[in-house]
């Protein structure tokens, strides 16, 4: 199958391109994307890493197989977190880096994200040119005696570690002495975030740590996928617990009565923890909780809104200095360490916040304002999703009725008791849509909203 009919059935979008194992996702399509990326890049030394699902070695050998075809100077760290792996790139000046990760998905999926030399992720235009040249199909390709052997690098986990310590005060953490339940996912942080809390001085009593074995929950960290997590913190008494998603990018949060938080609050929480202390520019999606202003406000600081996806925060963190970014699905961008989304540091954020200002982390959520929320999807072809939001926009725009509309990202209807967010997903053949309300009241009658222009649309949740 040509290039066409495999991306007819994958989901591309700035962060890379994904899909379903043993389905669109060929390791064919890996191989042709790889080189694609080494053309791209221009060859010289790219790095790979991977998240621990079952596929990812099949998918890591296409890839492999695909850079040294194009000339690339092929660098495998194994299995590590993506944000190890997008510091490895930046600190090694090399030319880029592929990370073979679905983050969050179940187990089925597989992805390759695709990262610049800086460490972040492929933009919008650079993602399209990426792809222009795959379509192209006119890829470097070496001579025999110009293809490289594989190198092998076992520092990047160290070399993450140096600079958490640089920018965190860990004898603050280390006198503080927290009890931690972690929850790692037998993802790629099974081994890298016991040992770096060990470091700090904590009691870890880590689960889910074996990278050869299968996902024991839905890798996305969730209420309802943190019910085991919730459990040990409550029996261990502990100050909090943590759960990863499978490649280091996300974090959940269960508080020391046992209580999981919404991934909402994980942002929130590292917004009230960083803004109190350091004023700036916090950068998040339009689909993040609006309970950010309001601690930005409280703060003496300012919220910048951006389209969903983790490159479309990274750039903005850069570009406006920003002092904190991140999104409501459990990514937080401390931009010292990694302008990109890291729960190691998101962790160290909030540890460290909890040892130099006391309490704990309910006493810490109480902070943050109340809202309440809802996040649904409705799979649909992608042609389906953007015929939709095209005549919803259409719509709007003609009759400017139903409240102010955003169309940074799909279509964003601000109401007086909250808002609802109708967007295509990144990541699947998915129309998500959002609703965010004042109070249990008000989320009600935007459920009411959100259903009626559905069914105008031709659609039912």
């Amino acid at each position: 199958m040509g290039p066409e009919g495999n991306e007819a059935m994958l989901k591309i979008s700035p962060s890379g391109i994904r899909g379903t194992v043993g389905g669109p996702l060929t390791t064919e399509l890996a191989l042709s994307f790889a080189q694609a990326f080494a053309t791209y890049a221009g060859g010289g030394t790219i790095l790979v890493g991977r998240d621990t699902r079952r596929s990812g070695e099949m998918y890591r050998s296409a890839v492999i197989s695909g850079l040294l075809g194009a000339g690339a100077r092929v660098v495998d760290l194994g299995v590590c977190p993506t944000p190890t792996l997008q510091l490895a790139v930046k600190k090694k000046r090399a030319k880029g880096g592929v990370a073979i990760t679905a983050g969050h998905n179940q187990e089925d999926w597989n992805a390759l994200k695709f990262i610049r030399p800086d460490g972040i992720y492929l933009d919008r235009k650079q993602g399209e040119e990426l792809l222009e040249v795959f379509h192209q199909g006119n890829f470097r390709m070496a001579p025999w005696n110009r293809i490289r052997p594989v190198e092998k690098w076992d520092g990047a986990a160290d070399l993450h570690r140096r600079i958490l310590e640089e920018v965190f005060d860990i004898e603050a953490i280390r006198r503080r002495g927290f009890l931690v339940a972690l929850d790692c996912g037998n993802g790629a942080c099974s081994n890298f975030t016991p040992a770096l809390l060990e470091e700090m001085g904590c009691e870890v009593v880590a689960f889910h740590t074996k990278e050869t074995t299968p996902f024991p929950r839905d890798p996305h960290p969730h209420p309802a996928s943190m019910s085991a997590l919730a459990a040990i913190c409550k029996a261990l008494g502990a100050d909090v617990g943590f759960a990863h998603d499978a490649d280091g990018e996300r974090l959940g949060i269960v508080d020391e009565k046992g209580e999981p938080l919404s991934e909402e609050m994980t942002l929130a929480l590292a917004a009230e923890a960083r803004l109190s202390r350091r004023p700036g520019i916090l950068v998040t999606n339009v689909s993040t909780t609006r309970s950010l202003e309001e601690i930005a406000r409280r703060h003496g600081s300012q919220v910048v809104r951006v389209p969903v996806g983790q490159a479309f925060a990274s750039e903005a963190v850069v570009r406006m200095e920003a002092v904190l970014g991140g999104e409501g699905s459990g990514g937080v961008i401390v931009p010292e360490v990694l302008p990109s989304h890291d729960s190691a540091a998101a962790i160290l954020l909030l540890l460290e916040f909890l040892a130099l200002e006391g309490g704990s982390i309910s006493e810490l959520a109480s902070r943050i304002p109340k809202r309440f929320m809802k996040k649904q999807s409705l799979p649909l072809p992608p042609r389906r999703i953007y015929s939709f939001l095209r005549a919803l926009r259409r719509d709007l725009e003609r009759e400017r009725a139903g409240g102010a509309a955003d169309f940074t990202d799909g279509v964003l209807l601000e109401e007086r008791f909250g808002w609802i967010h109708f967007r295509a997903s990144n990541t699947e053949p998915l129309l998500r849509v959002i609703l965010e309300g004042r109070s249990e009241r008000g989320l009600l009658r935007l459920e009411r909203r959100a259903q009626k222009i559905l069914r105008e649309g031709g659609l039912v949740l």
